[in-house]
């Protein structure tokens, strides 16, 4: 499957909504996890410092993790707004709908779950606010005026969606043109190079016609795409068993090679020419990328300044194909 190219420049502030971000969104999941508050704080002032203002997180983050219970990662963020006194300047995105206690987008779990997000997040609003899975057991206009009399309250200012078809994407969109209430802005989905195929085509087709912002999770790959997973070494991370799976295959054989060939060639990072093939990707208004330590952000933020060659994103593109 392969994807119309633009060529890649050097990006601005994306609109998504009435909101304006980075073109690198900073992934949260890690907050509280394998990053305590004080390297996530490191992390989180270096990357506003780079230029950043976009932080995802979600509700369940990390409920995964044994002794958690899910809102780790919120709290984590909440408590370095409070410190940074910097809650105007930066975007705040995070989800509804996976929590362990409240799971599911029934119009009740909406409203109680999103007060303890701001709780958490110790604030009085959240910019953007994801549906983080699809209920295909509730309707799409009980969840969307839920949401939408959030944004009446003031309680969000924007919504998005993640994780759902695009027959489901396509009827909120509609029922919210019909119906007159808060409508998703953005998207976030699984998308990267060695994933393509869940965006790619009908999914990415209801987000170009609609106006939507793609916000792609797993951009680098749980780690692979950064270049540092290769045959006979072992890293370090809670995410290498997922990044060796792609190291097993072919295609990420290929797109290993290629990832080098391009980088080289820019004098720039695998993780650097990872994400800049995926912002000039149609739709793609910031990836999502996260950091366990401040060193690892500058490969990150640096997809604001490369510039990719129509060459260099055939060459990717076919190398993930």
């Amino acid at each position: 499957m392969t994807a119309t190219h633009t060529q890649s420049t050097p990006h601005g502030p994306e609109p998504l909504g009435s909101l304006s971000v980075s073109r690198l969104c900073l992934g949260g999941n890690v907050f509280g996890w394998t990053a305590d508050e004080a390297e996530s704080f490191a992390v989180l002032d270096a990357y506003v410092a780079g230029g950043g203002n976009f932080i995802d997180t979600a509700d369940v983050y990390s409920a995964w993790v044994p002794g958690n219970k899910g809102g780790e990662s919120e709290t984590v963020l909440g408590n370095w707004l409070a410190a940074r006194r910097n809650r105007d300047d930066v975007v705040i995105a995070t989800k509804v709908g996976a929590h362990p206690d409240h799971k599911g987008l029934s119009a009740a779990t909406i409203k109680t779950a999103v007060d303890l997000s701001l709780s958490r997040l110790r604030t009085d609003y959240i910019d953007l606010y994801y549906t983080h899975y699809d209920d295909e057991s509730v309707e799409v206009g009980e969840f969307l005026t839920a949401l939408d009399e959030l944004v009446r309250a003031g309680k969000v200012r924007e919504i998005g969606a993640s994780n759902i078809s695009a027959r489901r994407l396509q009827e909120s969109l509609d029922f919210s043109d019909r119906e007159g209430v808060a409508r998703y802005v953005a998207l976030q989905p699984h998308y990267n190079l060695v994933s393509r195929d869940t965006y790619e085509g009908e999914l990415a087709d209801v987000a170009a016609r609609n106006g939507l912002g793609a916000v792609p999770y797993y951009a680098l790959a749980s780690g692979f795409l950064s270049g540092k997973y290769r045959p006979g070494t072992t890293v370090d991370s809670a995410r290498a068993g997922t990044a060796a799976e792609y190291l097993a295959t072919e295609r990420g054989r290929r797109v290993l090679e290629a990832l080098d060939t391009v980088a080289k060639a820019h004098g720039a990072e695998p993780a650097t020419v990872a994400l800049a093939w995926l912002a000039a990707q149609p739709t793609v208004a910031a990836p999502i990328a996260s950091a366990r330590t401040a060193a690892q952000l500058p490969a990150l933020l640096a997809v604001t300044e490369l510039t990719l060659t129509d060459a260099d994103l055939t060459l990717l593109t076919e190398a993930s194909a």
